[in-house]
């Protein structure tokens, strides 16, 4: 039996994946959580073959979460599942660890299948994601410059562009403004830019938020 931890601080998305699951006689969803710190407090307390992890989630992102498992369960294998197409966070996932990328809206055909690739030991990313992945290994030496952000500065630059607000962004982010606008300067900085103009004309002329 698969035994599976599901991540996501939104009831319904966890309950539709249970179902996804539920029909599989060899699997089943072990336990779930609702934020990062109950994810940690249940991988100390239970063995699990799989962890799937939503990207976005109250405390710390997904992929910080990420880092933390690889570093204190590097046996877990971690699927990430994301609203977020391949292009914003694929590649990223991939470096920090994740054993699959997954769009949540892909979840319904897509989810059994890379379940099972992972826990047999290998990789599941999508043709797009695989094609993508080969242009970031042919094209290392001239980096983009968002390459040179950390996860939640990346995170934050893509929440600007979409027109969030500094309140919002802090509350979905459970940060102050006052460390908000210190990520955000930090982008400014390394991206050598100027406005949050500058930031949204950058993420859709690189197709970021699509």
């Amino acid at each position: 039996m698969i035994k599976i931890l599901i991540a996501d601080d939104h009831s319904i998305v966890r309950e539709g994946l249970k179902q996804i699951v539920a029909e599989e006689n060899d699997m089943k969803v072990a336990a779930e959580a609702a934020n990062t710190a109950e994810v940690l407090d249940l991988v100390t307390k239970q063995n699990f073959d799989i962890a799937i992890l939503d990207i976005n989630m109250p405390g710390k992102s997904g992929l910080d979460l990420l880092k933390d498992l690889r570093t204190m369960f590097p046996k877990l294998p971690v699927l990430i599942l994301s609203m977020y197409a391949e292009e914003q966070y694929g590649v990223r996932a991939l470096k920090a660890g994740a054993s699959g990328y997954l769009k949540k809206a892909s979840a319904p055909e897509d989810l059994v299948t890379a379940i099972r690739k992972i826990v047999s030991g290998g990789k599941y990313v999508s043709q797009n994601l695989a094609e993508k992945l080969a242009d970031v290994i042919g094209s290392s030496i001239n980096k983009p410059l968002h390459e040179n952000l950390s996860n939640r500065e990346f995170e934050i630059m893509c929440k600007i562009a979409c027109g969030d607000s500094a309140e919002k962004i802090a509350e979905d982010l459970s940060i102050s403004i006052h460390t908000y606008y210190t990520y955000r300067n930090r982008i400014l900085e390394k991206m050598g830019m100027k406005s949050n103009v500058e930031l949204t004309q950058y993420v859709i002329n690189n197709k970021l938020n699509e």
